[in-house]
């Protein structure tokens, strides 16, 4: 039998969708996939810009301390709701954590997810992140919503949601750089 191009398209296509039909190798496809297609997230623009309604909302801290968003008025804030077992979310997370490595002193960033503090704990021992980890004990502020997994919000010092993105992206690009040093200096 001779592989010609199309046999050889045929048999990687029949390759992936095996792969993609075993649970455990199906996770990891995903959040490679979605590393190679995430873009970076644009910024809202200035007539659509939502602002925070109320900064009355405490983080039980997992890996840290607790927060109250009241203290961390008047500051730039990256807040990126998460979880161990969403694809997009661990696709991401590479590039969230490069950005909190460089930016950790003048963003104070807000990582929020739902689970247990054990699972969030191990998850991140396991891929060697050290970012802030908290769980809502209260309502999240208005327009702020974290029901679709991940959205990451860039918030002003103005209380002003600059960014706003649902679904994975590159959190370490060159222009996510440029507007959080922008934002820092206002």
């Amino acid at each position: 039998m001779r592989f010609n191009n199309k046999n050889i398209s045929n048999l990687i296509f029949v390759f992936i969708l095996v792969l993609f039909l075993i649970p455990y190798t199906r996770g990891v496809i995903q959040v490679y996939i979605t590393r190679i297609l995430a873009f970076s997230p644009s910024v809202v623009e200035q007539k659509d810009r939502q602002y925070i309604a109320s900064y009355d909302w405490k983080l039980e801290g997992v890996n840290t301390s607790g927060v109250d968003l009241k203290n961390l008025e008047g500051e730039v804030i990256l807040i990126n709701f998460w979880a161990t077992w969403c694809p997009p979310c661990i696709a991401e997370m590479p590039s969230l954590q490069e950005l909190h490595t460089d930016y950790k002193d003048t963003v104070a960033f807000l990582f929020v997810s739902n689970e247990e503090n054990v699972v969030l704990n191990k998850f991140i021992k396991s891929k060697g992140y050290n970012f802030p980890i908290y769980r809502s004990r209260s309502e999240f502020p208005e327009p702020l919503d974290g029901s679709s997994l991940p959205t990451t919000y860039v918030i002003d010092k103005g209380g002003a949601i600059i960014m706003q993105k649902v679904g994975a992206a590159d959190w370490n690009s060159k222009s996510v750089r440029r507007l959080l040093d922008s934002l820092i200096v206002k």
